[in-house]
């Protein structure tokens, strides 16, 4: 058993880098920044049953022709100075997976590069009677879903009149309109970041990017009124009361 680990030790390694990592994200609350909280408990389960079941079968399963290309020196049919390349790649990629995954900070999706015509019509979508709910709820604690949601619903004016919206994310140009307005936006994650989707909400402030940049974090306070850009195609969008910086969260996604 112990020879057939030896022999495959780059697939031994690798599999103990992965689990490490995953169980190390989630012990140190990080593992928010790649999988929806409601896969917490699962991946973590998942990653050390793949890794118990990765490893038994590198210690049970008979030996290939490419384990005992490693073993028996001269014997394979690799050449002396393949098997050397073959080694060589194999430590760059050990020593590389386990700095990428266990040495450098977890990052989040980038924000800078986010185009407005990403933004997704359906991901901050919600069903009716979940819209119907947030209608008769405070609105300074909505996020920018339930606000895209509200939007993209067609929730009336009198509505966003009365109610403030009080809203945090990134800041992405409005293509149609640069200059005049720009969206408050985060990613939506419905299961991990390989779904997600930006979504946001409009604000006009002519000359924004003077105070501004894209992929900014701001808190943006106001009311949505008739949007009186000339060009954007937002019918609603912020009028701001108040902009400001901020550094990105612990939790940067929506749900």
């Amino acid at each position: 058993m112990f020879d057939r680990l030896r022999a495959r030790w780059l697939g031994v390694v690798l599999t103990l880098a992965g689990v490490v990592a995953i169980l190390w994200l989630t012990a140190t609350g990080r593992l928010g920044l790649y999988v929806h909280p409601r896969y917490f408990v699962f991946t973590a389960v998942a990653a050390v049953a793949a890794g118990v079941l990765a490893i038994g079968a590198f210690a049970l399963l008979p030996h290939t022709e490419a384990d005992d290309d490693h073993d028996h020196d001269g014997e394979g049919p690799r050449t002396r100075a393949g098997r050397l390349w073959f080694g060589i790649g194999a430590v760059v990629l050990t020593a590389a997976t386990f700095v990428s995954m266990l040495l450098l900070p977890p990052s989040t999706l980038d924000t800078a590069s986010v185009q407005s015509n990403e933004i997704s019509d359906t991901a901050g979508s919600l069903p009716d009677e979940q819209t119907t709910e947030l209608v008769g709820s405070d609105s300074t604690s909505f996020t920018v879903k339930e606000w895209a949601a509200l939007l993209r619903q067609g929730v009336d004016e009198e509505y966003t009149a009365q109610n403030p919206a009080d809203v945090s994310g990134f800041v992405i140009a409005d293509d149609a309109d640069p200059d005049n307005v720009f969206f408050v936006a985060r990613h939506a994650i419905t299961c991990c970041t390989v779904d997600a989707q930006p979504i946001g909400v409009p604000v006009y402030q002519p000359d924004w990017a003077e105070s501004l940049t894209d992929g900014e974090w701001v808190r943006v306070a106001g009311r949505f009124e008739p949007n009186q850009s000339a060009t954007s195609l937002e019918p609603l969008a912020i009028v701001p009361t108040a902009v400001e910086p901020i550094d990105e969260p612990a939790d940067p996604y929506v749900y």
